[in-house]
């Protein structure tokens, strides 16, 4: 049966124009038992890093945890390897390390406070790190210039209740409140 799914396999790959792209390895053994049939692994075509990705048949895999049996096929990647390939091919686009506002919470029972403002900024196209553990502010501080945050979104009860939050802009120092609504 499995020299006929192998066959099958290269049969079709053929009809598909992919028969220079596939090449069958005996000796690949993927190291997972709930394999049932044809296993593979992909490389890049110069074939110097490891496997990009590797799967397989797994038919039997869903009945090991009280479901039926299913007929089914996946595979798994890891990034590393997707990164060090796009590096190779200089095709990883520049990243900013910078984000643009850390939220935090100065209570407890502002986190959902702090979520909404978190998301308030994300709908605006702005990057956030948000912080809802109860953290000093010294440590919220060595978190932004870590981050490389532009400010600092403060929600403390008093400004929230006012229906604002605390603002610190972090290069220049500058401080102020502002509603919710006006921040941009």
């Amino acid at each position: 049966e499995a020299v006929a799914d192998l066959k099958l396999l290269f049969s079709l790959a053929e009809k598909f124009g992919y028969s220079d792209w596939i090449q069958f390895d005996a000796s690949v053994v993927r190291g997972l038992a709930y394999y049932t049939g044809i296993v593979f692994e992909c490389f890049d075509r110069d074939g110097k890093l490891r496997a990009i990705c590797g799967g397989g048949r797994y038919d039997q895999l869903l009945s090991t945890f009280g479901g039926d049996d299913i007929p089914a096929c996946g595979f798994g990647f890891g990034d590393a390897v997707i990164l060090e390939l796009l590096k190779e091919k200089g095709l990883l686009p520049p990243l900013n390390h910078q984000v643009e506002n850390i939220v935090c919470a100065l209570d407890h029972n502002l986190q959902g406070a702090a979520s909404m403002v978190a998301t308030t900024l994300r709908g605006k196209g702005q990057s956030v790190d948000l912080v809802l553990e109860s953290k000093p502010l010294k440590w919220v501080f060595k978190r932004a210039a870590r981050i490389n945050a532009q400010r600092l979104i403060l929600v403390g009860t008093t400004e929230w209740q006012k229906g604002m939050v605390g603002v610190k802009i972090l290069s220049s120092g500058e401080q102020y409140e502002i509603k919710l609504d006006e921040l941009e």
